[in-house]
């Protein structure tokens, strides 16, 4: 620090403090640990070539360690897990209770995105990195994009899941897994093989009888027409989060670190939340709410605010944790990842609020496993054949250099014998 020879000695003694207290903050064993290990966990580089998300992986785990990578997989997938069990029951808690505004569904998926500020400012004090960093207009015009897209698809989940029961809407939003192989495969190039189709083959199939021996599974009340609508409204949400995900892990590939797709997420959430403003301002959303607390809501309206925020809070935990892992992994895992979660929705919407779980339901939820095992057949046989073609290469290498190496003895013995 340069300090001025008029400064006066009190002033000298207060700044000179300063900077001790500074210096022992940054070289405490505590705060370099903690910067540390914050740094390998949160600065993960992407692969910026784009080859590819498996040397992505690699990259990472070659730079960070496969340990640091492993956790904060684990806590995306904590996330993913935690938002889409509870968002899913409380979504459909607020509908049980007469809460019957699509608009404050919609809205509440969304309007948490103020909660990504904190580990925003986390990652800004404990890393020397500054935030939004990297963001350029090619970046930053897709992710508003991205985030009108994912506002589109809020409404949709939002009309099928206050028509459906919770178990109906599950299964049939396990259909994206289907859809996300399909975009994958335009979008990021994703290789068919034949557990992938089977998989595809196997979850429309799940989708179809679902839809055909659901009639008897609708709430008291509802027509045949609003039944319809609620069950294409959910096969539509699943095909545009089936776009959506697969669209992200291509800009990915262009984003600099794990502290940066937080940083997208705020983004897209904000663009998601304004255009459900709009929707709820155009159509008396917001003063409905007050009433339906009021009025409406047979829990009242301590309960009702209860609902809300904590609908809020799951359903940023569920974006989040789906960000994360498309980031670090791929699309399609990703997608599998949330499929994997369907059975957990089911059960849950069986024990919690007591779902009809007929025949057909159990057929169907059955080919959703198999399917689901099928890709993951795939992805062990893949693994397998890149571990077989990853030791051939290293033997070929190892001949070629022994090769060489016998090469040059032999010229060395000629060339001696010569002399």
């Amino acid at each position: 620090m340069e300090l001025s020879a008029q400064q006066p000695p009190a002033a000298l003694h207060q700044n000179r403090q300063q900077d001790h207290q500074q210096a022992a903050y940054e070289y405490s064993p505590a705060a370099c640990f903690i910067r540390s290990v914050l740094a390998k966990i949160i600065m993960c580089s992407n692969n910026k070539g784009g080859t590819g998300r498996v040397s992505t992986r690699s990259q990472m785990q070659a730079e960070t360690g496969k340990r640091y990578y492993m956790i904060l997989l684990g806590i995306n997938y904590m996330c993913l897990f935690l938002g889409s069990v509870s968002s899913s029951l409380l979504s459909k808690f607020y509908f049980n209770h007469k809460g019957g505004s699509r608009w404050v569904s919609t809205w509440v998926q969304c309007a948490g995105f103020p909660l990504l500020l904190f580990p925003i400012c986390f990652f800004r004090i404990f890393t020397d990195r500054k935030s939004f960093t990297g963001f350029t207009p090619k970046i930053l015009c897709p992710s508003i994009l991205i985030g009108l897209l994912l506002g589109v698809n809020n409404l949709l989940f939002s009309w099928g899941n206050s028509y459906l029961p919770v178990s109906t809407n599950s299964l049939v939003l396990s259909t994206q897994l289907a859809f996300t192989l399909v975009t994958s495969m335009i979008i990021v190039k994703q290789k068919i093989t034949y557990p992938n189709l089977n998989c595809v083959i196997v979850l429309t199939l799940s989708s179809v009888i679902l839809a055909l021996g659901s009639s008897h599974d609708k709430p008291i009340g509802l027509t045949k027409a609003k039944y319809l609508k609620g069950f294409f409204s959910t096969v539509g949400a699943g095909l545009m989060f089936a776009l959506y995900l697969p669209v992200m892990e291509k800009i990915y590939q262009k984003v600099d670190c794990y502290a940066m797709v937080v940083e997208m997420q705020l983004v897209m959430e904000i663009a998601a939340t304004a255009l459900a403003t709009v929707g709820m301002a155009a159509d008396g959303g917001f003063s409905e709410m007050k009433t339906e607390s009021l009025k409406v809501f047979d829990l009242g309206p301590k309960a009702y605010w209860l609902t809300v925020g904590f609908n809020v809070v799951t359903w940023q935990l569920c974006f989040m944790g789906t960000a994360g892992m498309v980031f670090l992994t791929t699309s399609l895992t990703g997608g599998v990842c949330m499929t994997a979660l369907m059975g957990i929705n089911v059960l849950s919407g069986v024990l919690v609020y007591g779902d009809h779980f007929g025949g057909l339901k159990a057929v169907s939820t059955l080919l959703c496993v198999w399917g689901f095992c099928s890709y993951i057949y795939g992805i062990y046989m893949n693994m397998k054949e890149e571990e077989e073609e990853k030791k051939t290469e290293i033997c070929r290498e190892k001949n070629v250099k022994k090769m060489n190496s016998d090469h040059i003895m032999e010229l060395a013995e000629i060339v001696t014998h010569n002399a």
